[in-house]
């Protein structure tokens, strides 16, 4: 009597739950299929008449085979919401460009005695200081901003020093304080940026050109102007 040599169909389908990430789900619910379908005839055929297989054995067996059939299909549904939610992203980042939004960091660029700057605080504040100093770390000036709630807010400095003479145009920095009470809060400081140019990477996510070499993620913009 003859019998059947190469893999069985448990073989194959531990093999194909081993390998179901790696390839298409079209290829492997046919190629899953297929196989075990194709091994389990021939193991029907060339069983042995006074040891056939087990009801439960090959019930088993059909079980698994719609697990791995199952695992295909979600993997593909998984894709499937993957390239549409890194569409969607693309397309709201490339409706930004050209576009002013404002993003974590520190830097502040006064431009004909004007500058924009912002900060983000996750509890209310009843006081709220800017700090704005030049490329050499020396204080220029000195903003009081009140009180506020929790949220995203941005601020003009009209290019004025602490002793009121005009600043020159070019870079500075800001540093954001926070007090509630007798609690320092720790304000998150946001610079302005122009939205440039969308790139997308190899991976399908999305990054965002925002000037001065910074690129950032769509959830990373915290205000857009």
């Amino acid at each position: 009597m003859s019998t059947v040599n190469s893999a069985t169909s448990s073989d194959v389908i531990a093999s194909l739950q081993k390998n179901t990430a790696a390839g298409s789900s079209s290829e492997l619910k046919m190629g899953t299929q297929s196989s075990f379908l194709r091994l389990l005839t021939e193991q029907l055929k060339n069983q042995d008449p006074l040891s056939p297989m087990d009801n439960a054995q090959m019930t088993s067996q059909l079980a698994q085979i719609s697990t791995v059939d199952g695992l295909g299909k979600l993997n593909a549904t998984l894709s499937t919401l993957l390239e549409s939610s890194q569409s969607g992203e693309a397309m709201q980042a490339a409706a930004l460009v050209g576009k002013g939004v404002m993003v974590a960091g520190s830097g502040l660029t006064l431009s004909g005695g004007k500058a924009y700057g912002g900060f983000e605080l996750t509890s209310p504040a009843d006081k709220v200081s800017v700090t704005i100093k030049d490329s050499n770390g020396l204080e220029v000036r000195t903003l009081e901003l009140g009180d506020y709630e929790a949220g995203v807010f941005n601020f003009a400095w009209d290019g004025l020093t602490n002793s009121g003479a005009k600043a020159v145009d070019g870079s500075y920095s800001l540093s954001v304080k926070g007090r509630r009470g007798d609690t320092d809060l720790s304000p998150t400081a946001l610079q302005l940026g122009s939205v440039n140019s969308v790139l997308r990477t190899s991976s399908g996510s999305v990054s965002i050109d925002v000037g001065g070499g910074k690129l950032v993620g769509l959830s990373d913009i915290k205000q857009i102007l």
